[in-house]
């Protein structure tokens, strides 16, 4: 669907004054970025999955969607969906693989991906490639949802959740092969500390093979990169039930 494809523009780490703020980044291919349906609104709309594509710029494939009003989406593509296969959007739609429903209608213990933290914003939640959460509980307005690292956490029960796990289950255990794959990629290669000159890292300089030769390891910038390296006080804290490192 040349409509719903656009050319990704490159930006290698930069930000907008050209200097880089992500290191790693750069000499990725040439690539379309595929449109897709996060948000999931065309409630009461049937669709019917007319392809399932590969997609460059994630490790899950994607489904195209055809609706009966003649509009084609992408969706990401759960496990067991097949080509045919209908879905549709609602709150009183079967609890199915690809169908979309509020979080207030989806039974507990369901197997859900693409999950809304705000309603209305799009999925933000378990959108790569195998990812599932779980519904484990509701209470009031709140639905308690165990994500894939284990944490247990509240969010809005309007929001909406699509049914199922994502498919491409076994990316995790693919093989690079190359380092020229990598650059295609868009990851450069990472260099260690105490390859470099001190003005570039805390760890470098040194006569020979040299150690760190400090008390705490350091990030480029000079800050600790062991412990707690960040006080992190974040508005969602109180929403976290159980944190995913015990």
């Amino acid at each position: 669907m040349k409509r719903l494809k656009v050319i990704r523009k490159k930006h290698s780490g930069r930000d907008s004054s050209g200097k880089v703020v992500v290191r790693h980044q750069g000499g990725e291919h040439k690539r379309f970025l595929r449109v897709i349906d996060f948000k999931r609104d065309k409630i009461g709309v049937s669709g019917k999955v007319v392809a399932i594509e590969y997609d460059p710029n994630r490790n899950c494939e994607v489904a195209l969607v055809q609706y009966t009003d003649g509009e084609k989406r992408y969706i990401l593509c759960p496990h067991d969906l097949q080509l045919n296969d209908v879905i549709i959007s609602g709150e009183n739609v079967d609890i199915k693989v690809g169908n979309a429903l509020p979080l207030f209608a989806i039974p507990i213990g369901t197997v859900v991906h693409n999950v809304e933290l705000t309603p209305g914003r799009g999925g933000q939640l378990a959108r790569s490639a195998g990812t599932a959460a779980v519904v484990a509980a509701k209470e009031d307005t709140l639905v308690h949802l165990k994500l894939p690292s284990g944490e247990i956490r509240k969010i809005r029960n309007k929001g909406n959740a699509t049914v199922g796990q994502l498919g491409n289950v076994e990316w995790k255990n693919r093989i690079i092969g190359k380092a020229g794959r990598k650059i295609n990629m868009g990851i450069r290669p990472t260099v260690r500390g105490v390859a470099q000159n001190p003005r570039s890292h805390p760890h470098g300089g040194g006569e020979g093979r040299s150690g760190i030769g400090m008390t705490t390891p350091k990030t480029y910038a000079g800050r600790s990169a062991v412990g707690k390296r960040r006080k992190k006080h974040k508005y969602s804290n109180k929403y976290i039930l159980q944190r995913r490192k015990k």
